[in-house]
């Protein structure tokens, strides 16, 4: 039997990874002017960055490096928040994909958040 730890693991990877697929279905749907061809980039880059990490962790050496692990998931994670808000206040979107991403963006910070507190033995 998955201990309830195991479990929570196993659940947040998959939620990462079911996120990075909806930001690359929305990636691909807008326009492909200069500027959201950047910020497009850099969210790419940053919230799949937040899946991978986590993945990362679980071959991680040390209670520490596992730590550090989901120290970069949540960083990625608060920069894929800058750039969707970026889209969504320059006005390049007007999507309700984009208010479930920034959603789900803030509730994946927030789990990664309490596993570090957690982790540290501060909680």
């Amino acid at each position: 039997m998955q201990s309830q730890n195991s479990k929570l693991k196993t659940e947040l990877k998959y939620r990462a990874y079911k996120y990075s697929i909806a930001i690359i279905e929305f990636l691909d749907s807008l326009p492909k002017d200069v500027s959201t061809t950047v910020i497009t980039n850099q969210l790419l880059r940053s919230a799949t960055s937040i899946g991978a990490n986590v993945v990362e962790a679980k071959g991680a050496s040390s209670k520490r490096d596992f730590t550090n692990f989901f120290n970069h998931a949540l960083k990625s994670a608060n920069e894929s928040l800058y750039w969707l808000g970026l889209l969504r206040d320059a006005k390049k979107i007007n999507d309700s994909r984009l208010q479930y991403l920034l959603n789900e963006t803030k509730e994946l910070a927030n789990i990664l958040g309490s596993s570090i507190l957690t982790l540290k033995g501060k909680r």
